[in-house]
């Protein structure tokens, strides 16, 4: 499986969207109520939103023969070195792939001086929670989340950055 990361472009807008439905509805399935994941994600993903996270974030696109397949959003990195790591959405047909290994790799050496990752994922949110812990980020702590009327049951989570790292 050949696929390049690269640079998010306006023009990939209606892909990305595509790609943040679709995971999220697999991902969260029996634990956010679909009307609530809709909700936010016509909020978070409309094309106003995603023209200002591009204008304000760093966002890497998985391109596979000319489509997008997946994405990762980082925050600006902090005069301590701190980014956060606010999605990382694949399609779940290419999950498992190296897709997101490479996403962090990608965000480690185009970011500048990162020392620290920082995210938040749903604790039932088993493949995420999996993925994270097998590449070195360790729980900082657990807390609920109310998330449109919903408790979610966050973890909040950071892999310490030491120069130039190998991920996992």
């Amino acid at each position: 499986m050949v696929y390049t990361i690269r640079y998010m472009k306006k023009k990939d807008i209606p892909q990305v969207q595509h790609v943040a439905k679709t995971s999220w509805n697999s991902t969260y399935e029996g634990i956010i109520p679909l009307d609530i994941q809709n909700n936010f994600l016509q909020n978070a993903y409309s094309y106003k939103n995603m023209k200002r996270r591009l204008k304000h974030t760093t966002i890497f696109v998985a391109e596979m023969d000319g489509k997008i397949v997946g994405f990762a959003n980082y925050s600006p990195v902090s005069k301590e070195g701190s980014t956060i790591l606010g999605a990382i959405y694949i399609y779940p047909e290419y999950q498992g792939k190296g897709i997101g290994s490479a996403f962090l790799k990608e965000g480690m050496e185009k970011l500048g001086d990162v020392r620290k990752i920082q995210l938040n994922v749903e604790k039932n949110n088993i493949i995420g929670m999996r993925f994270y812990e097998a590449k070195g980020f360790e729980k900082v702590r657990e807390y609920e989340d109310d998330f449109d009327g919903h408790i979610l049951k966050t973890v909040e989570m950071a892999l310490k950055v030491k120069g130039s790292i190998e991920v996992r």
